[in-house]
């Protein structure tokens, strides 16, 4: 809530500096009356990427044979962190969904008679000891809407028995284990990282309580394997992994407050439209058409305080960096007044690329600020369908210095293809979007579509002018 109170403070007090302090109350009363809603709109949300490298294949949307793309959650920490129970608490406050827990210990390589042999001198908190092929296999189908068989290991016999689980595909999967972050290809994989940190004391009683009680070990056996391998192991594998986590969670199930938070966080994600769960770099807000406002949303700010013609002081946010806004020519100016209307004195830039022909792949020119590197940009372009002209912009823009971090790309209509090409390109960019629609047809349009966006706002197409811009199926104005 935060966030939220932050972007109102930010909109009211550019309202204070830009009307309020030189201009008569009347004047300041009828521009509110006919200006600009400004709404009160979330920032960042958790930073969860994955990288793709190369050229991207476009896909039709974020459900694949009709299977929805589940919500894939990682639990890493190290042994005895509390990561089951924290699976299970997420589970139990899900009920609404159905969720299943894959974890890396069913995916242990079964020993060699030799192996067994010399079984205490086998480090079964190394990398290698997993069979990461074969769980990579099973998160892939799972993810792609098929049954699966996990693998049972029987940790007294240290093989795997033949009576496999089977899993079915659900809404949420939890994978669960010490080392599923040390794998960039599983990584990639998940939706959200949770790692629970966990006092090394506390993990070592519970370790001991464990492995003698279920696993049938004497104590001594289980503390020189801990003096052995587990400790060196989390120190030189485990514990590096910890960056990768979007939550670190302390004290792992005996934290409600962050189990609470997480929940929350992916009761919405499950709520928002199928390509969200795919790329968590887009935002699919309401369909309001306020799509700026909510684009500055994700901007950092800093405290400012102002004083207002009463004397009072009043404090609020403005933006920490410096900002600007691109517009692919020509339909991207349609955004240029909402923009300006938000961010009074914005300099905005231009970029041209032909679209005919070469389906949007030719850069023709370009107009953007000296500076451009040091600031965040807001790109505007009201269509997204293939993503090819997308992926000019947004090139050019980092050839130009900018960070992919700043760029924030700005529409209003999106094709499933387009959303799939920029973000798996760049998976950094935010892509705020208020419509979704069916794809593309032959044309490369998108469908159901309007046409060509720049015809229709400036009023240079031959299509039934007098249709409203933006209208259903049914003729409503939308």
């Amino acid at each position: 809530m935060s966030h939220v109170r932050s972007a109102h403070a930010l909109y009211r007090l550019k309202f204070l500096e830009q009307y309020m302090g030189s201009r008569p109350v009347d004047e300041v009363l009828d521009a509110a009356a006919a200006g600009v809603h400004y709404s009160t709109l979330r920032l960042d949300e958790l930073n969860i990427n994955g990288s793709m490298s190369g050229e991207e294949q476009p896909t039709t949307s974020g459900v694949e044979n009709g299977h929805q793309e589940p919500f894939v959650i990682g639990v890493a920490g190290g042994a005895s962190s509390g990561k089951s129970t924290v699976c299970k608490m997420i589970i139990d406050q899900l009920r609404d969904q159905r969720v299943v827990v894959v974890t890396q210990e069913s995916f242990y390589y079964g020993l060699s008679d030799e192996e067994l042999v010399h079984v205490h001198d086998y480090n079964f908190d190394h990398p290698d000891a997993f069979d990461t092929e074969l769980l990579l296999s099973c998160m892939e189908n799972l993810k792609h809407g098929k049954a699966v068989d996990i693998p049972n290991y029987n940790f007294k016999t240290y093989k795997s028995v033949a009576s496999a689980r089977k899993v079915n595909p659900s809404d949420v999967i939890i994978l669960e284990g010490i080392l599923v972050f040390h794998d960039s290809r599983v990584r990639d994989l998940m939706n959200m990282k949770i790692f629970v940190d966990t006092d090394a004391d506390v993990r070592l009683t519970r370790r001991i309580r464990r492995d003698t009680i279920e696993k049938g070990r004497d104590i001594k056996t289980v503390l020189d394997q801990y003096s052995k391998f587990v400790k060196t192991a989390f120190e030189d594998f485990i514990l590096p992994t910890k960056k990768y986590a979007d939550i670190i969670i302390p004290r792992g199930g005996d934290n409600d407050v962050a189990i609470d938070l997480i929940v929350q966080h992916i009761r919405t994600k499950l709520g928002q439209h199928d390509l969200c769960k795919v790329h968590p770099n887009l935002y699919v807000i309401q369909t309001t058409y306020q799509v700026v406002e909510h684009g500055l949303g994700h901007l950092p700010f800093k405290e400012k305080q102002v004083i207002t013609p009463t004397g009072s002081v009043y404090t609020g946010v403005e933006f920490s960096k410096r900002l600007c806004g691109i517009s692919v020519i020509r339909s991207g100016e349609s955004m240029e007044n909402a923009l300006r209307a938000c961010c009074k004195g914005i300099k905005i830039g231009k970029i041209l690329i032909h679209r005919e022909g070469d389906n949007g792949k030719q850069l023709i020119y370009h107009n953007l600020p000296k500076d451009i590197a040091n600031r965040h940009v807001l790109l505007l372009d009201p269509i997204l369908g293939t993503g090819n002209s997308a992926v000019q912009a947004i090139s050019l823009l980092l050839k130009k210095g900018v960070q992919e971090t700043n760029i924030i790309f700005l529409n209003l209509i999106s094709a499933p293809q387009g959303v799939h090409v920029v973000s798996k390109r760049f998976p950094r960019v935010k892509i705020v979007t208020s419509e979704i629609e069916f794809g593309l047809n032959d044309d490369f349009r998108v469908i159901p579509g309007m046409g060509e966006f720049g015809d229709r706002y400036f009023g240079t197409d031959d299509y039934q002018s007098s249709t409203p811009f933006f209208c259903d199926e049914k003729n409503r104005v939308r």
